[in-house]
């Protein structure tokens, strides 16, 4: 950890929801504290030096910027946890990451080599990949906001240049950091996300060398330097040198995306936007510094993924699944509608980078959207006719992305995959078991899967990067033997993590617990049952309540029978798990209430896999922790439960490890 030091006067002890325990640092944005919440959770909480004028119109475009911060994924960066800029003195508060600043490792320890500085290439352009998919430019990508944790390198302070932009002049801002500032910066000219992969060049090579490429006595001449001097980057190996070549190039247009530097680091094709899988990839090479990093080529995911389309029984229901406000990866500053960032410069391509970058890792290819359409256009065309006449003559079709899996229809079995992602990103497709006769969770009805579950898995599966999504009904009894069979590839089912089945469990997504569910209004606490009548279902929560309050128990057969005794007065409560309860109350004209009393340890519901998929399961660990970091939970929760009065966590759920 930092060395801490403590608050002296005139420091605030509290910051919004955060208590401040101590001093981290101070610099020329501000002074930055440790902090926790009442949930335990630590945080930097900047207070910055800057003040704001009265002008609205500002605060609201600086409102819109950190809110777009806020839905930033955390690939490798510290997620914004909270922000105040009403005040005087307004605050942004990060995720604390315990870890060294880059700058202070490399000149105390020397440059990076080899796979270590390999690692720190990618994660740190995982990173820029997550921020300008949410429309942000980080505008300050520098070794000082650059964090090497015990998990791999995570980059800090987006979100935080842009206010500094706003009111204060280049110069000022650009003391203390000027040799990571981008030509266009310098001349005053628009910035968007191609400044950020200038400052990523210019800090890669800092950690390769130990010094600043564009190094100085003075301002004007490190300025000079970054407008005219050519950077020798001999000493990096491919492909990083000419990434990292490309990357400072002096013309934005000239230079690569963010995507299109992951993509090439790790071996990818670069003519498509970073996936989400890729996302995960440049997260496990980045932390993983046990296995040897290997540069693996794909031909898979070369093209846009059409509308989702998913498949119950047969049916395909086109676009079911509808992205919610925490999705993952998305492109272009117009999807977000929150960041100003401006147009390419004539001759960069398009947006926040859909150009070609050559192989060779040299200037970006010139020309027009329609001559690049055009030249796309004409190699489909010259593909179909080569796969005609392949088919025509009875050849065997080795392009096996260009259409389903031959096995298909054929008797033959299916190909067997590495994994859930391998199979995903050979053939778009997935299946996923889910329950089928719990309202609210998992129910099948009128020919389709609906359902918190439902609508989980769909989140999921799209962010996997599956374009086909099959639903199974799978029972209590059958998912692990689907699972293993491979009849199924993930199974979200309420599915609780246990050492009984020889599955592998990514979450949990949910923590489910016994508790008390009644009529709103008329019972306020588990005391209150005292006397009253309560729902004898087959439930472990029966003798939980019993052990706690005396009871009159009615028998029931069901949950449906418990709700039709509960709508007409003849009990006074119905126990057992609390997403159960609030599932069968959701589809009620009344409102209930779940009391909240938790009477046992929880439930942690989660996704089933085939056993010793580890690479999926890490991957669907950090698609449940975003959705928990960007409300996309709480949001599926309140669409299908929103009718019950309902509490849920709120903290992201501690992953399985998924060994």
């Amino acid at each position: 950890m930092p060395q801490m030091s403590p608050l002296v006067a005139g420091d605030p002890t509290q910051l919004g929801s955060f208590r401040l325990s101590g001093r981290i640092g101070e610099g020329g944005q501000g002074i930055v504290y440790l902090g926790v919440n009442d949930a335990g959770e630590q945080a930097a909480v900047k207070l910055l030096h800057v003040k704001f004028s009265g002008d609205t119109v500002a605060r609201s475009r600086f409102a819109r910027e950190l809110k777009a911060a806020q839905r930033v994924a955390s690939f490798c960066t510290a997620r914004v946890m909270e922000a105040d800029l009403d005040g005087d003195t307004p605050y942004i508060a990060s995720e604390y990451i315990d870890g060294r600043p880059l700058r202070e490792l490399v000149e105390s320890d020397g440059p990076l080599r080899g796979t270590v500085l390999d690692r720190l290439a990618i994660g740190t352009a995982t990173a820029l990949v997550a921020i300008h998919h949410a429309s942000i430019v980080h505008r300050d990508l520098k070794p000082d906001n650059v964090l090497i944790a015990s998990d791999g390198p995570r980059v800090v302070d987006f979100g935080i240049a842009r206010i500094i932009d706003s009111t204060g002049t280049i110069t000022s801002r650009a003391i203390g950091t000027p040799a990571y500032m981008a030509p266009e910066q310098i001349a005053g000219d628009d910035v968007g996300p191609y400044t950020d992969v200038f400052a990523w060049g210019a800090t890669i090579a800092f950690a390769a060398t130990g010094q600043s490429v564009f190094d100085g006595n003075s301002i004007a001449t490190v300025l000079n330097k970054i407008l005219n001097h050519e950077v020798d980057v001999g000493m990096l190996p491919e492909p990083l040198r000419g990434v990292v070549r490309s990357a400072l190039a002096k013309s934005p247009g000239e230079r690569p995306s963010a995507d299109q530097i992951l993509l090439r680091l790790l071996g990818q094709p670069e003519h498509v936007g970073a996936s989400t899988d890729v996302l995960n990839r440049g997260v496990q090479v980045a932390s993983d510094d046990t296995t040897p990093f290997m540069r693996v080529s794909r031909t898979t995911g070369a093209t846009a993924a059409p509308a989702s389309a998913v498949r119950t029984s047969g049916t395909s229901h086109a676009g079911a699944s509808a992205a919610p406000s925490g999705e993952v990866a998305y492109h272009g500053a117009e999807s977000a509608g929150v960041a100003e960032s401006p147009p390419r410069p004539e001759g960069g391509g398009t947006g926040s980078g859909a150009f070609q970058l050559p192989v060779d890792g040299g200037a970006p290819a010139r020309g027009g959207r329609g001559a690049r359409w055009a030249v796309l256009a004409g190699a489909l065309v010259l593909v179909a006719a080569a796969v005609a006449a392949m088919v025509w003559k009875g050849w065997p079709v080795a392009l096996g992305e260009l259409g389903p899996d031959p096995a298909e229809g054929s008797g033959k079995p299916p190909e067997a995959y590495a994994s859930v992602m391998d199979k995903v990103g050979r053939t778009g497709k997935i299946v996923i078991g889910v329950k089928a006769d719990l309202p609210g969770i998992g129910l099948l009805r009128d020919g389709g899967f609906e359902g918190f579950d439902v609508d989980l898995a769909k989140e999921i599966a799209a962010k996997l990067g599956a374009k086909q999504t099959e639903f199974v009904a799978v029972s209590r009894g059958s998912r692990a033997r689907e699972l293993a069979e491979g009849g199924v590839d993930l199974v979200v089912a309420t599915y609780s993590i246990s050492d009984a089945d020889d599955v592998t469990f990514a979450g949990p997504y949910y923590l489910a617990y016994q508790d008390v569910l009644v009529r709103k209004g008329r019972i306020a606490a588990l005391s209150d049952l005292k006397g009253k009548r309560v729902c004898g279902i087959n439930s472990p929560t029966v003798g939980l309540v019993q052990d706690r309050v005396e009871v009159e128990s009615v028998p029931a057969g069901n949950y449906a029978e418990c709700m039709d005794l509960l709508r007409s007065g003849a009990i006074d409560a119905v126990p057992g798990e609390d997403l159960i309860l609030a599932g069968f109350a959701a589809r009620e004209s009344q409102r209930y209430k779940v009391l909240g009393a938790r009477l046992d340890d929880p439930e942690r519901y989660a996704v089933g896999l085939r056993k010793g998929d580890v690479r999926t399961c890490k991957a669907i660990n950090g698609v449940i922790a975003d959705m928990y970091r960007t409300k996309a939970i709480h949001q599926l929760l309140g669409r299908h439960f929103g009718t019950v009065d309902f509490a849920t966590q709120s903290k992201v759920p501690a992953m399985n490890d998924c060994g």
